[in-house]
């Protein structure tokens, strides 16, 4: 049965509109239907249809139940596989936090250092720029010395030399003079400047009395009447004034002219304030330009300026002025009277000129002497070299036997291995032609393949025993070469050895003479000591001698000292060859030693 028959059956008998599920139906739909049969009466409904339906749902479940538990297993496994994963990461980003931490401890101490080396890095550029600036100071300086040098002539003579110091010093007071001169103008330029600006200052104070008086007077005369009053007197035409009476021009013209506001006057006045006004305004831009001068003024000297200490350093530059240039006459004299003396300049210059050569001539002899101190250190060292190559090669020469090559020259289109093959006495093969052969065998289709692979393998061999033989040939031609270049050494170190041994034996004799000199001079001493003794204590009149004031124990008691510095002399000989003898066998030693080591390396 289907589940639409079944869908039917559950309409008829339960008489409830519920839609069973298809064959798709998800597990939810099935449980909603299972709870909605439940609720339907069951006394209605066929027995078989109920059990068919739980048949069915029980196989329904077992399947899902096994479907869900194989996705339940997988996705247990993928969240296993999950948690992991996040352990790992959890663990790599403890690790990186860790390190962060690290490098973040490790990067403060390098910005501080950074944030250091900035700081100390403008600094040295401020430096630097500052040495910039001092340089380009220094250098225009010394450019300028340079042009004044140059016009300073090198003196030939001590008189030169003196008169080149007193016209330096006659150079400087120049300068100095000039300097003052220099200050002197300013100051002037200054005083110059104030007095101006004082007389400009005087007359815009006058200019602005002018206007204000002008002003006050212009004022007043506004504000008096312009008639004067006198008595009326009456006429046929009516009141009239006292004198008014000669005519009506004149009364007429003494009414036009004392009336407040003619033409003429207001024109007189607008022209007398125009002026006023443009003089005021060129004395202003005076005043602001000579304020402006005297600002820039007091930036170049510096400070304030004092009208009072000002005129006291005037007065003291020009006395000092006067006094230098009574001294630069004075030193002027001074010249023109030594330029009188020649004979005294002449011998003062080839005094000059002897001294000068003396101390070249010094300083030459102590180079010289220093150089020859470094050239006998020099040649000592060389010569100690030169004994232990000497030894060592006698050494070698003892131990080493005699080596002799035979020098073998190819012909061309000769081989080395035609040349060793005839040398062994082997006439018969022609290497050429063997490997002519080798390769028309090799070549040949008619050879197996093993009798090929045969003939090119001896054809190889031949190839690397004629290279080997070749680099053979090389080594040995080289080993010849430098044994030839050992020979040459060996007979220079003979030679030299010849030198040292000469020198050596010369050495010899001069200790020897020098013990000899020693010991004659102590002789001498002691030969003194008696003489001064026997004229000291035995005058001459008296006849006397020292071996008779000598007693016998006295004679003996000098003649064992005189045995005991013999044997003291011998053993201080004895003592000195066995020391020269010591120092040559160890010398022996570290050439047989450093022998063996390079025969080992060999």
């Amino acid at each position: 049965m289907s589940f639409p028959v079944v869908e039917r059956v559950l309409k008829k008998y339960t008489q409830v509109k519920v839609p069973l599920p298809s064959q798709k139906c998800s597990v939810s739909r099935v449980k909603v239907l299972v709870q909605k049969t439940t609720e339907v009466r069951v006394k209605d409904v066929f027995p078989v249809t109920c059990s068919w339906l739980v048949f069915q749902m029980q196989q329904l479940d077992e399947k899902d139940a096994r479907r869900f538990q194989l996705k339940i297993a997988e996705l247990s496994a993928i969240i296993r596989k999950l948690e992991d994963r996040n352990a790992l990461l959890s663990e790599e980003r403890n690790e990186l936090l860790k390190r962060l931490r690290e490098a973040e401890s490790q990067y403060k101490p390098l910005l501080d250092k950074k944030r250091r080396l900035s700081h100390k890095n403008e600094e040295l550029v401020r430096a630097l720029r500052r040495m910039e600036n001092k340089l380009q100071f220094i250098t225009q300086e010394n450019i300028e010395m340079r042009e004044k040098a140059g016009t300073i002539r090198r003196p030939s003579s001590l008189n030169d030399l003196d008169q080149s110091q007193e016209e330096r010093e006659i150079e400087f007071l120049r300068l100095q003079v000039l300097e003052q001169q220099n200050i002197i103008d300013d100051l002037s330029k200054v005083s110059v400047y104030l007095l101006t600006w004082m007389h400009t200052k005087k007359s815009i104070l006058k200019e602005r009395d002018m206007l204000l008086r002008y002003r006050r007077q212009d004022s007043l005369r506004r504000k008096k009447p312009f008639r004067t009053c006198r008595p009326v007197v009456e006429t046929f035409f009516g009141y009239d004034e006292e004198g008014s009476i000669d005519s009506d021009g004149s009364s007429i013209s003494y009414q036009t002219d004392r009336t407040p506001c003619t033409p003429d006057d207001d024109l007189e006045e607008g022209m007398l304030k125009e002026e006023t006004e443009l003089r005021f305004r060129q004395l202003t831009m005076e005043y602001q330009a000579l304020q402006r001068a005297y600002a820039l003024l007091q930036e170049q000297v510096g400070g304030t300026f004092d009208a009072e200490k000002e005129v006291k350093t005037r007065e003291q530059l020009q006395a000092e002025l006067i006094r230098y240039q009574t001294r630069i006459a004075d030193l002027e004299c001074v010249l023109s009277h030594q330029g009188q003396d020649m004979k005294w300049i002449e011998e003062k210059q080839a005094l000059y000129k002897r001294n000068q050569e003396l101390v070249e001539k010094i300083k030459n002899m102590e180079t010289e002497e220093t150089r020859l101190k470094n050239e006998i250190q020099d040649a000592k060292d060389q010569n100690e070299l030169l004994e232990f190559r000497i030894l060592e090669l006698e050494e070698r020469e003892r131990r080493s036997p005699a080596i002799n090559f035979q020098y073998i020259h190819f012909a061309e289109g000769m081989s080395p291995l035609q040349m060793y093959c005839e040398a062994e006495g082997v006439t018969d093969i022609v290497i050429t032609e063997l490997m002519k052969k080798l390769d028309i065998l090799g070549d040949n289709a008619n050879l197996t393949n093993e009798e090929q692979v045969v003939v090119i393998h001896a054809r190889t061999v031949l190839t690397l025993a004629e290279k080997w033989l070749e680099q053979i040939e090389v080594t040995k031609s080289a080993l010849q070469q430098k044994m030839l270049d050992i020979e040459s050494e060996k007979e220079l170190f003979s030679k030299q050895k010849g030198y040292l041994d000469e020198e050596l034996d010369y050495r010899k004799q001069s200790l020897d003479h020098a013990h000899k000199v020693r010991t004659v001079h102590h002789v001498l001493e002691i030969t003194h000591v008696l003489l001064y003794y026997e004229m000291q204590f035995c005058p001459p009149e008296t006849g006397g001698k020292v071996s008779e004031l000598l007693t016998e124990q006295d004679r003996d008691s000098l003649r064992e000292a005189v045995d005991q510095w013999k044997r003291q002399v011998l053993s201080e000989l004895r003592e000195r060859d066995a020391q020269i003898l010591r120092e040559r066998m160890e010398l022996l030693q570290h050439a047989q030693a450093v022998y063996t080591s390079v025969k080992h390396e060999k």
